[in-house]
């Protein structure tokens, strides 16, 4: 004999919830549910359930869809009605005679034939199932708002995470710029100069003889030629070292550059090079100069 925990594990009681069930099924059901509270139980708590989920979910439905069911269902029961019959002799109307009283007629009406209860029984399953129809398309159409407006949702926390992350980026570099301009005491600027043959260049450099960081902004310097970039040295003892090249947003004035550490220097220079820089300085190109 099955104890109430197999039968809630059963899944049969979801079939009764939904209806899923021959009738000699849910009548057992319905007998399990009278033996075991737990059943009972649980069997109310899906009921209860579907009908939160039912109104939860429920939608207006569009306009003229009643009248458009209603035509249906109409059109289906004109179609599936017969023609008058014609009773047979045998079937016709009979006259009795009372028991009781003889001179007492009673008539005995003619019985249902079994194709009009057949009829009968297609129109309704016709009805039921343009209802379910017309139910389950409304439901469809509720899961895919939902589901669109879960996705929409989803991307617009997306977008605001990645802005979020790029403002704290800014924010921080910010904060360490003016760090760097705030602490003469840390880093020494050095004012770059334009050479003669590019007068109206300037940029400047910031200089921290102890952390040997080395940071560059750019006031303003001549556009460059395709397939060019600024590259910035480090002049010690007259040797030139490797300081990075330049940003397109640097080399704009948008933007403040922290370019490679310099362990010693004495002046820093800029010159014009192929994209990703040389390994020594195109003299002919200096653009800027500056001593410490």
């Amino acid at each position: 004999m099955e104890n109430y925990q197999e039968i809630i594990e059963s899944g049969r009681l979801e079939q009764y919830a939904l209806g899923e069930l021959d009738p000699a099924a849910q009548a057992e059901v319905e007998a399990l549910a009278r033996r075991y509270p737990e059943v009972r139980q649980e069997l109310d708590d899906l009921l209860a359930g579907l009908g939160v989920y039912a109104e939860a979910h429920a939608m207006t439905p569009p306009a003229g869809m009643r009248e458009r069911v209603l035509g249906r269902v109409f059109a289906d029961i004109k179609n599936a009605a017969p023609a008058a019959p014609i009773v047979p002799a045998a079937e016709a109307p009979t006259m009795r005679v009372s028991a009781s009283n003889p001179h007492v007629a009673s008539t005995v009406a003619p019985v249902a034939t079994p194709a009009t209860r057949s009829n009968g029984w297609a129109i309704a399953a016709s009805v039921a199932l343009l209802l379910s129809l017309v139910g389950n398309a409304l439901l469809y159409s509720s899961w895919q708002k939902t589901s669109n407006d879960l996705a929409v949702a989803l991307n617009e926390q997306t977008r605001f995470a990645n802005t979020t992350q790029v403002m704290e980026r800014r924010l921080s570099t910010t904060q360490e710029q003016l760090h760097i301009l705030r602490s003469p005491q840390e880093y020494k600027m050095v004012a770059l100069a334009g050479t003669p043959a590019h007068p109206t260049a300037q940029a400047r450099v910031m200089y921290n003889k102890v952390s040997h960081r080395v940071y560059l902004d750019v006031a303003q310097l001549p556009p460059l030629p395709p397939g060019k970039q600024y590259q910035l040295w480090a002049l010690d003892n007259g040797k030139p070292v490797d300081a990075g090249v330049l940003t397109a947003t640097t080399t704009a004035g948008e933007d403040m550059q922290q370019m490679k550490d310099i362990a010693s220097a004495q002046a820093f220079a800029m010159t014009v090079e192929p994209t990703g820089g040389s390994a020594g300085p195109t003299l002919n190109t200096m653009t800027v100069v500056g001593n410490i």
